[in-house]
């Protein structure tokens, strides 16, 4: 089985009180701030090891973003990815989710065959869960989102539980295909001294739009049809309020002031 793994780097979220943007831009500014992959990411690759460990194939890691990126490429080697492709070029930057997922596509398709790809949920950054629905739109393949299991999987297809606010939906899939994954699908592996070891023998390909077969007005900030047209910040302004007393009667205040707020 041939895996496409897709991850970005983000601020590390011990640090999300220490991100600032670009008022004019409407971008984040990185510089200062550690950076890791972004967790749900680590999730989908985790999968793609655990599959790969029970059909064996490939798994191949890419990433778009700048020069820095490559180091949570590196990191995902050694967790034992076979080989990265960093889609690198300045006109890439400042894509929303559709530049994004376009640049990628043309990285998908550039890469050739493949049976699965794994992608998270949604970036702790941006949140907005839209990269793999349009990656998976843009290479016309069937999709499933919020994946929280996987029940089986044979040749040609998968079974896997996707999240509903109640419950779970069991859906089968036929491949090729593209998953977004949640965190509660598994436990991510620590690279190994090995594996870190083996890693700078390990290919990372480095693509910009020549190598895609996209222009500059294709990508980036000049091919995306969202703006950031703002940027505010809000301040907290709610209080809290503390019932004192035995247990019993202060859970009895707090529940009778609750039903106060929520009749207001």
């Amino acid at each position: 089985m041939d895996i496409i793994v897709c991850i970005v780097q983000v601020p590390d979220p011990e640090h999300f009180s220490e991100v600032r943007f670009d008022p004019v831009r409407g971008t984040m500014i990185r510089e200062g701030i550690p950076a890791v992959i972004n967790p749900p990411d680590r999730n989908a690759l985790e999968a793609a090891l655990q599959l790969r460990e029970k059909h064996r194939g490939t798994i191949t890691v890419t990433s778009m973003g700048p020069p820095q990126f490559r180091s949570s490429l590196e990191e995902a080697l050694a967790m034992g990815a076979d080989r990265a492709i960093h889609l690198c070029d300045r006109a890439l930057g400042g894509a929303d989710t559709l530049a994004t997922a376009l640049a990628l596509a043309a990285g998908v398709r550039k890469l050739g065959r493949f049976d699965l790809i794994l992608c998270g949920a949604e970036s702790m950054a941006g949140a907005t869960g839209q990269v793999g629905p349009q990656l998976a739109e843009l290479l016309d393949i069937p999709q499933v989102t919020l994946v929280k299991a996987l029940e089986s999987s044979d040749e040609g297809k998968l079974v896997v539980r996707r999240s509903l606010e109640h419950g779970y939906m069991r859906v089968q899939v036929s491949l090729p295909a593209l998953l977004t994954v949640t965190r509660g699908l598994n436990t991510p592996r620590l690279p190994t001294i090995m594996g870190i070891m083996e890693a700078s023998s390990k290919e990372i390909l480095t693509w910009g739009c020549s190598e895609l077969g996209l222009s500059a007005d294709m990508v980036g900030q000049a091919g995306s049809p969202t703006r950031v047209s703002s940027i505010s910040q809000r301040q907290a302004k709610s209080k809290g309020e503390v019932f004192s007393g035995p247990a019993p009667e202060a859970v009895k205040k707090a529940v009778a002031r609750l039903r106060e707020l929520i009749e207001l």
